[in-house]
């Protein structure tokens, strides 16, 4: 007798199915422990690059006074630039800078303006970290009522004038950097008496 084609197939499978041993059927009560661990690894926080001032205020005292010209001092509070970024975190070539600017100093009775040329600094590096030379404090930075000392440096601290700064961000990460400077305030002798307010900008750039 000739079986059709597909008939086989069913056969052979059915056959195949009953060639199974029945499953094993647990006693009552046996019972079995899995352990499940997970290891969860700190949030990775990115690295920042941060300004910060040590005092928001600074009162200039008369100090060096002439005939001719009225001197004002003080010293900027500490300015810390602090850099937590790893290597891969610093675009390429990267450098930073704090730059600073004045705005004029206004009289609180309605007195004539002190102008923000005639407010000058020195700034000096207090704490270069581990930079080896490659953190560096800006120039000078005469008044108006001076001889420059270099060439366009009389201007006073109109514009964003250099306090502190490094070429390469990637060579100094990892570290805090700290500066001040010597604030000098000149006026003519007969500027009017008052007193007077002005607000100094500082400002960091990558």
């Amino acid at each position: 007798m000739n079986i059709p084609k597909k008939r086989l197939v069913a056969v052979a499978a059915l056959a195949g199915v009953t060639a199974f041993p029945t499953a094993a059927i647990a006693d009552p009560g046996d019972s079995a422990d899995v352990d499940v661990t997970v290891d969860i690894t700190p949030i990775k926080e990115p690295g920042v690059l941060a300004l910060t001032v040590a005092g928001t205020a600074v009162a200039l005292q008369e100090n060096g006074s002439t005939l001719t010209v009225r001197q004002f001092t003080g010293t900027l509070p500490t300015v810390t630039v602090t850099d937590t970024r790893t290597a891969d975190e610093i675009p390429a070539g990267a450098g930073w800078a704090v730059l600073g600017s004045a705005s004029d100093f206004t009289g609180t009775a309605g007195q004539a303006p002190i102008t923000a040329d005639h407010l000058g600094w020195k700034p000096r590096l207090v704490d270069g970290g581990n930079s080896e030379g490659q953190v560096s404090e800006g120039e000078e930075v005469v008044t108006s009522l001076d001889e420059p000392t270099q060439p366009g440096n009389n201007v006073g601290l109109t514009d964003q004038e250099l306090l502190v700064s490094t070429y390469d961000s990637a060579s100094v990460t990892g570290d805090a950097y700290s500066v001040n400077a010597d604030l000098f305030l000149r006026t003519p002798a007969d500027v009017a008496a008052g007193s007077y307010k002005s607000k100094l900008t500082l400002s960091l750039f990558e």
